[in-house]
């Protein structure tokens, strides 16, 4: 085994890795850019190096910083996580050049995998289904557009190298092909460095299978059965799920089959993903399944897995890599129960869930579920990595009981700081298909409004928001009622207004007291009493309406966000003297919706532009995002050009008032 293990990469898989290695007596080395200086990773690891800057080509894709870093420190092996450079054949062989142990496949492995188009000739060579579309190397636009034709639409154009959705669209008309295209490409070359995409025919309700594998020196290859991964939003996964519903003995026997024979097919060692598409019109079938991809690393969603099997696939891969055989047969490889993971991520679903940044002034899991996370308390989200906070995994006997448990524990995160998609997650475990055990690809879309638009708050919420707001829950001084109600009061009864804004709107708070500790606060119909039992930091005990529960919060500024009944609710507390304001930006103002970085400047001073005409793309967090104009009119002035890192709120376009003819 070895002695010294450099993990590189960052987040939740470099904390993953070297919880592993630790358990194993493996020094661990982490790499950091610097906008990684006091991450997690960097403090649990044995020993840590800076690499660069926070742009991740000078960092993290740098491959011979990473090797130089790896040589500074004698470590004897690298492991490369998921993402950055795992899938990275030149870099697999730069570290075997250098002299040190690659954890993961054959650089040759992956190579055949790391290119769809040849991956799935491949495959198709080795009698491994592939779906219906165009693999080839022709990449000139009408040339696709034709081949998308025949296939017949909807298609879904894909980048042939990477994965994670990134240069993935998918497209309903021949008339948006060309545009989508463009974008695909674009996306895919500054992903992966290869704008290279394949069209491939979309199949109406399918449901992405995949098949966990692993394969050894000694020729050796067994599958650890699927995973489904069907709930996606933009090609990125959001719960997944071990054993897949519905999975028949039959089809996982065929899906198993095929995901070894693929493996073989190249030679394969250590861990990979092989991912299928089902087309599930009429229920699964072991004719109906078709290969998509390998991903020739660890996946993000190993962990459930890792719960069903009860198998650590880290220790797996440090062990094969070290030249062991395979810790087990096929046959002593089984499933016990039923595990999902939900990812939790600093997004705004109700904004289309555009990156979120911002400290993390809260964050606290429940202790019934294994969390998985690359950040502390107090660390902040920044715009330059991915913006996942963690991911949450739980296991039960049932899948009935394994999603009672996913649904008590995202109730009791608690994340102030930042927005996040907990409330999603949460509703979307509540879906009546998913539920059913009947997920499919599209089912967030389908049902995307209603499960990302922000509710309203509850009139037992505003009470509370409006008490906190007041301040009574701080440690009191005095013994008088009066005083405990803050400095607002002057003479005649002790009440006040108190305003509460919310995401769909402005309510207005009473609160009246009635002796110490004591208040009735009316808000929206509701006149509620309330009763002050304890003040600690950040909380109270109260008794509200005559049921005694514990209320938590955190105030930032005139952000309060409630850790109230398994909800994070976030409110603004406007400033009484300032008169408010709406918020709204003039519809000659195109703003950046995100801290990130102008990719593209598709417009001049002087052009005329029609409403809805793309103006910039901007990219940030591996998300690229195209903005548009919201009427039609004549550019004033571009403010950034292509390139420059902007914050949220800055201006970058400007339109004249005059219309355009």
């Amino acid at each position: 085994m070895f002695s010294k293990l450099l993990i590189a990469n960052r987040g939740e898989i470099a904390c993953r890795v070297i919880r592993t290695a630790r358990r194993l007596g493996i020094r661990t080395v982490a790499v950091y850019s610097d906008a990684d200086g006091d991450a997690l990773h960097v403090t649990l690891a044995d020993e840590a190096i800076r690499i660069g800057p926070a742009n991740a080509a000078e960092s993290y894709l740098a491959i011979d910083r990473v090797i130089e870093a790896a040589k500074a420190v004698g470590a004897d092996a690298i492991h490369p996580g998921y993402g950055f450079l795992s899938e990275n054949a030149d870099f697999a062989e730069a570290v075997e050049a250098a002299g040190i142990v690659f954890v993961g496949p054959p650089p040759e492995a992956i190579r055949a995998m790391g290119l769809k188009d040849a991956a799935k000739a491949l495959m198709e060579q080795s009698g491994v289904p592939v779906v219906p579309g165009y693999h080839g190397d022709q990449q000139d636009p009408e040339f696709l557009g034709a081949r998308a034709a025949e296939i017949g639409y909807p298609v879904l154009i894909k980048a042939r190298a990477g994965g994670g959705g990134k240069g993935m669209r998918r497209v309903e008309r021949r008339e948006d092909f060309a545009s989508a295209l463009e974008s695909a490409q674009r996306e895919a070359h500054a992903s992966f460095g290869d704008g290279g995409v394949l069209i491939e025919k979309y199949l109406t309700r399918p449901r992405h299978i995949e098949v966990q594998i692993f394969g050894d020196r000694h020729g050796n290859v067994v599958h650890l059965f699927e995973r489904d991964c069907s709930l996606q939003r933009r090609h990125q996964k959001v719960i997944e799920e071990a054993p897949a519903p519905g999975m028949t003995a039959e089809v996982r026997r065929a899906m198993g089959d095929a995901a070894v024979k693929a493996a073989h097919a190249i030679g394969y060692v250590g861990a990979g993903t092989v991912e299928f598409i089902a087309d599930v019109t009429n229920g699964l079938w072991p004719d109906h399944f078709y290969f998509m991809e390998m991903n020739t690393r660890l996946q993000v969603e190993h962990p459930v897995t890792e719960a069903v099997t009860g198998l650590d696939l880290v220790e797996w891969q440090l062990r094969v890599a070290a030249g062991e055989r395979l810790p087990k047969k096929q046959g002593e490889i089984g499933i016990d129960g039923w595990s999902f993971e939900a990812r939790i991520y600093a997004e705004d679903p109700a904004r289309g869930f555009l990156p979120a940044t911002g400290r993390l002034a809260q964050l606290s899991f429940p202790d019934n579920a294994r969390i998985d996370s690359g950040v502390s308390q107090g660390d902040a989200i920044t715009p330059f990595y991915d913006p996942l906070i963690a991911k949450l995994i739980v296991h039960g006997g049932t899948r009935s009981a394994a999603l009672a448990r996913l649904q008590a524990a995202l109730k009791e995160v608690r994340i102030g700081g930042t927005v996040t998609n907990l409330d999603f997650l949460i509703r979307l475990t509540d879906e009546p298909d998913f539920r059913a055990g009947r997920p499919d690809t599209g089912l967030i879309d389908r049902a995307v409004e209603r499960l990302a638009a922000p509710s309203d708050p509850d009139d037992e919420a505003l009470a509370l928001a409006a008490i906190v707001s007041t301040g009574v829950l701080q440690p009191m001084t005095s013994d008088d009622p009066w005083t405990s109600l803050g400095y607002w009061q002057i003479w005649g009864d002790a009440h006040r207004t108190v305003s509460i804004d919310h995401a769909n709107g402005r309510a207005a708070v009473t609160l009246a007291s009635r002796g110490r500790d004591q208040f009735a606060v009316r808000a929206g119909k509701s006149t509620l009493p309330v009763l002050v039992l304890e003040r600690f930091e950040n909380g109270a005990r109260l008794e509200v309406g005559g049921q005694r529960q514990t209320l938590r919060f955190l105030r930032q500024g005139e952000t309060l966000t409630l850790f109230l009944n398994g909800r994070n609710q976030v409110f603004h507390l406007p400033d009484a003297l300032s008169g408010g304001h709406s918020g709204e930006i003039a519809d000659d103002e195109l703003v950046a919706p995100m801290p990130g970085l102008v990719k593209m400047v598709r417009v001049g001073a002087g052009e005329a532009v029609a409403k809805g005409q793309p103006l910039v793309v901007m990219e940030a967090m591996k998300m690229e995002l195209t903005l548009s104009a919201s009427r039609q009119g004549t550019v004033a002035s571009v403010h950034v050009a292509e390139g420059t890192q902007v914050s949220e709120g800055t201006v970058l376009v400007t339109l004249s008032e005059e219309a355009a003819e």
